[in-house]
């Protein structure tokens, strides 16, 4: 008798139908898993012996074959269990089949018969919808990740006993209290507030430039001046994720098993060592496997101690950074992964760290210069802000707190509002984003403003690419004063924040 059952194989991103078809017929005891099945799956024959016959079932003595179809699609991992045994069951005419034509299987199962959660259950759900199948039976552990598809029933079966009265037309196990969404995000650390620096407003002035339009910053300084302190406290200005960013990140962090299941409540923050290789930071060191960028996508991604990273995994960044995306090749396939992240670096302006404090550096011309080429001009090119930290200021217990994070945000969502409202509906959300026929009409700028622009470019201060990210921090800087037009001040603002002016000069940075 044969059986059919529809489930989803996981690979990089990206979903995969895989119909589990079971033969179940006179011969030798056997069972045999063909169609390009990887370890996982065809140690599952023994997972799924044991289920069935510790869940009361028979498993019938007969020669048993399970295809995998399509068979030219990788299958990988343990999430194929219950449909296999559910496809077993029926082909040994123990269940009905009707309902296996309309309903998806996706967990693991232990011996005993229970279900296990499985990673990229909330693209599961998506795929299930997409394929025109009514039903996704799962562990409840992760129910609340396929709730969030509208327009699919989630049936949680706890063990296979449940899944096997599902299909008989039963009701599942009772659901985890679903998340009520909320509007609004907690900051990332609520511990960690903008108030708790001291001085450094010039600092703090480019990090809610950089949160408000969504651009890259670079934090320079000597050790010991608060760079990192105030890098920590970047989560707590960032504007909420929406209900479609939301998606995106807990789609992307359920597949690689960080999810902490639910709708994702706060922009991903992702700070690697140093130390970490090219496929680490962009991924594919194994088949389907994503780096930080892809971790990243629609947060940050922190890099502190910019300068000790490889230079072959910094140059990696150069592309995700320009197109947003992450497009990895190898031998034998490829694929595309999101990267539309913030980029937000710390590095100290020397390999001792104080160049530009007094007669501290020791640093030699051979020294810089070697500092100096551990950061690419193209990469550099690539950020739009240079926030430099005041060695003095650093120490100075008296100096004014900065303003505190419930201020900054507040500036932040307001920008981000004005935003929203003049670029909706044209491919673009934050002024990071704007292309040159954007800026043409969103960023026009008067006399003044286009001779400052002339003057820098003339200086070699600002390449092509650096025209336009001037003028798309100019525009932010409006926004966050509620200037309908920038002017040369905005233009003159940006121009000084540019990273160009810093890391490229000689001792002084």
């Amino acid at each position: 008798m044969l059986a059919r059952a529809h489930t989803f194989t996981i690979d990089g991103l990206q979903t995969r139908q895989v119909s589990v078809e079971v033969d179940v017929r006179r011969g030798l005891p056997a069972f045999t898993i063909v169609g390009l099945a990887d370890a996982a799956v065809r140690e599952a024959r023994e997972r799924v012996r044991a289920a069935i016959l510790n869940s009361g079932y028979e498993f019938p003595a007969r020669r048993i074959t399970a295809n995998l179809a399509p068979g030219d699609v990788p299958k990988a991992g343990a999430a194929l269990d219950l449909a296999l045994a559910c496809a077993v069951l029926a082909a040994s005419g123990q269940i009905a089949t009707e309902r296996l034509a309309s309903h998806a299987l996706f967990g693991e199962l232990a011996l005993d018969g229970r279900v296990r959660p499985c990673r990229g259950t909330l693209a599961v759900a998506q795929a299930t919808r997409k394929a025109g199948l009514s039903t996704l039976l799962l562990a409840g552990e992760r129910a609340p990740e396929a709730q969030l598809v509208e327009g699919l029933d989630v049936a949680v079966t706890e063990c296979l006993r449940s899944a096997v009265r599902v299909l008989g037309g039963g009701t599942g196990d009772a659901a985890p209290a679903r998340e009520r969404p909320s509007r609004h995000v907690t900051p990332s650390a609520a511990a960690l507030d903008l108030s708790d620096v001291r001085g450094q407003h010039h600092a703090v002035r480019a990090l809610v430039i950089a949160a408000a339009g969504g651009h890259n910053c670079l934090l320079s300084g000597a050790p010991g001046t608060g760079k990192t302190m105030l890098a920590q406290r970047f989560g707590s200005i960032l504007p909420p994720l929406n209900r479609a960013e939301a998606i995106e990140v807990t789609r992307i962090h359920s597949i690689a098993g960080t999810s902490a299941g639910g709708l994702a409540r706060q922009r991903p923050l992702r700070a690697p060592h140093h130390t970490i290789t090219v496929a680490g930071m962009i991924g594919g060191a194994a088949r389907g496997s994503v780096g930080e960028v892809v971790l990243a996508h629609n947060g940050v991604l922190f890099l502190d101690e910019l300068s000790e990273f490889s230079r072959t995994a910094l140059e990696a960044l150069r592309q995700p950074l320009e197109d947003e995306r992450v497009a990895i090749v190898r031998a034998h396939r490829s694929a595309i992964y999101p990267a539309r992240f913030m980029l937000l670096a710390a590095t100290n302006p020397c390999p001792c760290g104080y160049a530009g404090v007094g007669d501290l550096c020791r640093c030699g011309e051979a020294d810089l210069a070697r500092h100096r080429r551990r950061l690419s001009g193209p990469l550099l090119d690539r950020i739009d802000l240079l926030a430099r930290f005041e060695h003095l200021a650093a120490h100075d217990p008296d100096a004014p707190a900065t303003a505190s994070s419930r201020e900054a945000r507040a500036r932040v969502l307001l920008a981000r509002e004005r935003q929203t409202a003049r670029l909706g509906g044209r491919g673009a959300c934050v002024n990071a984003r704007l292309d040159a026929r954007m800026l043409r009409v969103h960023a026009r700028l008067d006399a003044r403003g286009e001779a400052l622009l002339h003057r820098a470019h003339e200086r070699g201060l600002l390449s092509a690419r650096g025209l336009h990210r001037v003028l798309r921090v100019a525009r932010t800087i409006a926004d966050l004063d509620d200037r309908p037009r920038v002017r040369s001040g905005d233009v003159a603002e940006a121009i000084a924040l540019r990273g160009e002016t810093g890391l490229r000069g000689t001792r002084v940075a």
